[in-house]
């Protein structure tokens, strides 16, 4: 609403990347790194402030232009100057000059924020471009943009042939200064739902083109400040909604409290708006006089930002996890961003195919946000490092039929395995992850994936790191999963079958899979001919006639 690219002016509260570590570099290697990037934010801040877009959100290029500003505190011991502030090509003074805004961090700073205040009121922070209206004598004589806050360019022309926006104004606000934010109007939009769709760019591409834009037609205004007008809030909205800016006393509501805030702040986000919004702004209603207002000195102001629907985050390692079958799943790790709830540390990029498409190393700037069900994601890289160190894979020999039994090599798989089988939707032995696991290998070495099984109460209770009502417990569970059905034990086995499938099969023992050809493992569902090769090989394989004839020694039905 009030934030443009280059105007933070000091205004954020805390940025992360503010106490993040410099890169062990060379100077030589960090004079490149920072030359690159720095390239490339003067040419996104110049096609932004010509064109109104630059091929990425506002928040990406935040994000990189901190971490910019991070590398070159680290590695430049005389202060940088603002790549991202606009170019100098205002010249139009503010009758009074925009503050701009300070974001705070969440409730907690809100609270601290309103404790001493009074009279407090909040707005939706319109996602849009900010301008200056002069009316004089009713007439509207002046449009200008943000600019810096204190000089911008005139949008008079552009602005007058917007047709939503009052040109003749009468009574108080006939001659008067107004600062608010042009918007795309919108029919219904849920911001949770449809985030940003862009439309500052938008906004601002319609009213920097020397072409009357069509999109004219679709702008408005949203009224958030009257300099030097009436005292008392609700008398200076009452006035600018008789004057035509309805929307901005519509949306101007009256809070006593942080829980005020965060209830309205809430449903603005899941509600139908006729703007797009990137959060609230809260403020006192006594304001300074004009004359006085200053960038970056706006105390009586602040906003909270919605939570970010993506991320920035730098890839701090590439490591490898052979799963249960044997297949190698690359997890970038990443340094710690927020998104919604969720603090996200790493991201599983898949196989080592796509690691090898998506190109992503040590140092490079990734775009990550959630997918359905919360899980996150890389989207894209942002920014590539000059340097590709990339770590070497494990070779892939693992499959489906390798690491029942605790060799060396085999750990990884092994652990997998162990960690699948004691899963709520296997044997559910619940409480034993891949540590407690391998706790219980490094006391009692287990030769393959079912030693377990023959653990006494005693050996359990005396397992060095556990306590013994610890051990109890898993002995009881180890008792509770014997009696699992004999598909859970087939699952837990690892054989390559849907539980679906399992289940359709109606076979009660081991003898009865032994005894399915090909043909015949084609008729369950999901199975195709070269799936039904891999049953018959698997159900056959030495290694797993040794595993089921130990289980059947244990007494486990249907072995």
């Amino acid at each position: 609403m009030w934030k443009r690219r280059g105007l933070a002016l000091g205004l954020t509260i805390w940025s992360c990347y503010s106490t993040a570590a410099c890169p062990s570099w060379s100077p030589f290697r960090a004079q490149l790194e920072i030359a690159r990037l720095q390239r490339q934010v003067i040419q996104w801040n110049a096609a932004y402030w010509r064109e109104g877009s630059s091929g990425v959100s506002d928040a990406v290029y935040d994000r990189l232009s901190d971490r910019l500003a991070q590398w070159q505190r680290c590695f430049m011991p005389q202060p940088q100057p603002d790549l991202s502030a606009p170019p100098v090509s205002g010249s139009v003074l503010h009758p009074v000059m925009h503050t701009g805004v300070r974001k705070l961090a969440d409730k907690y700073a809100l609270k601290r924020w309103m404790s001493d205040r009074r009279d407090i009121w909040v707005q939706p922070k319109v996602d849009g471009v900010a301008v200056t209206l002069v009316y004089r004598n009713g007439q509207l004589v002046q449009a200008i943009s943000r600019g810096d806050g204190r000089k911008g360019e005139s949008w008079t022309e552009k602005v007058r042939l917007i047709p939503s926006l009052p040109k003749r104004l009468a009574g108080p606000l006939a001659n008067s200064v107004l600062q608010g934010e042009i918007y795309l109007a919108r029919d219904g939009h849920i911001q949770q739902r449809t985030g940003g769709v862009n439309a500052r760019a938008k906004v601002a591409g319609a009213l920097m083109q020397r072409e009357n834009s069509p999109l004219l037609n679709e702008l408005a205004l949203f009224v958030w400040a009257w300099p030097d007008g009436p005292a008392v809030m609700e008398k200076r909205l009452t006035l600018l909604s008789e004057a035509g800016f309805s929307t901005s006393a519509r949306f101007s509501l009256p809070v006593k409290n942080a829980d005020e805030v965060e209830t309205i702040r809430t449903r603005w986000f899941t509600s139908p708006l006729p703007f797009v919004t990137d959060g609230v702004v809260i403020r006192r209603a006594k304001e300074p006089e004009g004359k006085r207002w200053r960038p970056g000195e706006g105390e009586w102001v602040v906003a909270w930002k919605y939570p970010p629907v993506e991320q920035v985050a730098e890839v701090m390692n590439i490591r490898f996890a052979t799963g249960r079958s044997g297949k190698i799943a690359v997890v970038a790790e990443l340094e710690p961003v927020q998104l919604d709830d969720k603090t996200v540390r790493r991201v599983n990029l898949g196989s080592v195919r796509r690691w090898h498409e998506l190109d992503i190393a040590p140092g490079d700037q990734v775009q990550v946000s959630l997918a359905g069900q919360g899980i996150p994601r890389i989207d894209r890289v942002i920014w590539r490092t000059l340097a590709r160190d990339k770590p070497e894979p494990p070779p892939a020999h693992f499959n489906a039929l390798t690491c029942f039994y605790a060799s060396p090599e085999c750990l990884p798989q092994f652990f997998a395995r162990l960690v699948w089988l004691s899963s709520k939707r296997v044997l559910d032995i619940p409480g034993l992850g891949d540590a407690g696991w391998r706790l219980l290998h490094q006391t009692h070495r287990f030769e393959h994936i079912f030693s377990w099984l023959a653990l006494t109460r005693q050996q359990l209770e005396s397992t060095p790191g556990l306590s013994a009502a610890r051990g109890r417990q898993i002995w009881h569970q180890f008792n509770l999963a014997r009696e699992r059905p004999f598909i859970r034990w087939v699952m837990a086995l690892g054989l390559p079958l849907t539980q679906t499938a399992l289940r359709l099969s109606s076979d009660s023992s081991w003898s009865k899979f032994t005894e399915r050809n090909e043909l015949s493992w084609q008729q369950l569902p999901g199975v195709g001919a070269e799936k039904a090769r891999q049953l018959v090989a698997f159900v056959h394989h030495p290694l797993v006639h040794s595993l089921t004839a130990w289980l059947a020694a244990q007494g486990i039905k249907g072995f």
